[in-house]
């Protein structure tokens, strides 16, 4: 009995190393009443420069991540705004920052981040002081409901990329009290389960933030890899392996705000054009056209996709009859110039409010090629966090039954120590 008690401790313990919680925050006012509440796990890769070269650093909130209660607040009828900010490390923090309209709903306006870069033991040999980064979000519920969301998501902001996850939020807490009621974000739900749609969207006032309706994509509505090249007089400048799906968003005539997604069928018509700093991959399907622009910085030696083009038309029912936007401010797809960026995973961009494209089973490389084949293979950030989850979890398994192992020879041992030899 007493070995098998010490395996079940062992085991218990073993089990709740291995699992990651996520941190917990509290904002309360003067009188100590609870106005808001936060629970959420974040896992950061922050780009830093050294005096030599470029460099990225991860890392995880930390145990020791605790509400600044000076710089926190809760709302009032002349400052409604809620802010929890929250510390931790040597000098770094995050802040959360909520508006709430009229008595309808609230919506996480901004989320921000501050690192120091002089903390050698996250940024080893930086040469900057301070990166600061402002972001909005889709964090959004009615007021006295909390907000959930399990899946990881992705936040770019500047040289920051977060993965957030085990999120529960709730603002405008009303008597000091959390709320029953739960609104579900939309990667959470299966794609046969009907969309949860605010409250308010129903009410006769017009909130500031459209709520869109959408639902998971299938994997057999997923598209085509293409394969697609770009050359010049100077040879090949562009090669692309890539699945792409267009995400449009519209009015309709009923005022409603709905989505249609696209798939680029692997044989688009596809043509470009390169010069010393741009190459530019054009791809037309029927009235469907999308531009991919990349740029250079030779400098660090890196090329990224810096613009996308998009324009299409719209479904009968909408209030336009197409569509055509475009984002010149991008820093996505980034490798080192002479290799290929490679990521596997999904990856979506967002071009506006009203378009994003949804990158599938992606290989890439600009500008520099040889022998009209891709270079050695850079992966994406997010491939490298799917291939670490099978190793911790194998590494926990192996300690679990190493220290199984272990406890049940101890337990056999003093079970024989009890009996002697006549």
């Amino acid at each position: 009995m007493a070995g098998r008690s010490a395996v079940g401790f062992l085991l218990a313990a073993a089990l709740l190393g291995f699992l990651q919680t996520a941190s917990s925050f509290q904002v309360k006012d003067s009188q100590g009443k609870l106005c808001l509440s936060a629970n959420f796990s974040m896992r950061f890769t922050v780009e830093f420069m050294t005096k030599s070269k470029q460099q990225n650093a991860t890392f995880i909130l930390p145990p020791d991540a605790h509400v600044i209660e000076e710089a926190s607040k809760c709302g009032k009828k002349e400052a409604p705004e809620e802010i929890l900010v929250v510390g931790f490390g040597k000098g770094h923090s995050l802040n959360m920052t909520f508006e709430k309209n009229e008595s309808l709903y609230y919506v996480v306006s901004a989320l921000g981040f501050k690192f120091n870069l002089n903390d050698s033991s996250i940024f080893p040999n930086s040469s900057g002081e301070l990166t600061e980064v402002k972001k909005g979000t889709d964090i959004q519920a009615d007021l006295n409901t909390k907000y959930l969301c399990h899946s990881n998501n992705s936040i770019t902001a500047g040289k920051v990329f977060v993965l957030l996850s085990n999120v529960a939020v709730e603002a405008y807490v009303t008597n000091n009290t959390l709320s029953k009621k739960e609104t579900i974000c939309s990667e959470d739900r299966s794609p046969t389960t009907a969309p949860v749609i605010p409250t308010h969207q129903s009410s006769t006032h017009t909130p500031s933030t459209t709520v869109v309706t959408t639902t998971s994509v299938p994997p057999s509505l997923k598209p085509e890899v293409g394969q697609y090249s770009v050359n010049g007089t100077s040879g090949t400048c562009l090669l692309a392996s890539i699945g792409l799906q267009l995400n449009l968003t519209y009015t309709a005539q009923n005022k409603s705000v709905l989505s249609k997604v696209l798939n680029i069928p692997a044989n688009a018509v596809s043509s470009g054009k390169c010069d010393n700093m741009t190459v530019i991959l054009n791809l037309t399907s029927g009235n469907t056209k999308i531009s991919l622009s990349f740029a250079q910085n030779s400098s660090i030696e890196k090329y990224f996709l810096h613009g996308i083009h998009v324009s299409a038309d719209l479904p009968s029912e909408a209030t336009e009859k197409s569509i055509s936007v475009v984002n010149n401010s991008l820093s996505a797809l980034k490798a080192t110039i002479g290799k290929s960026y490679k990521c596997v995973a999904e990856e979506i961009i967002q071009v506006s409010d009203k378009a994003a494209l949804n990158m599938y089973n992606v290989q890439v490389q600009a500008f520099k090629i040889a022998g009209f084949k891709f270079g050695a293979v850079e992966e994406c950030q997010l491939d490298e966090n799917n291939m670490l989850i099978p190793i911790v979890v194998g590494a926990a398994l192996a300690g679990l039954v190493l220290i199984v192992l272990i406890a049940y020879l101890i337990g056999r041992k003093r079970s024989h120590a009890g009996y002697q030899t006549i």
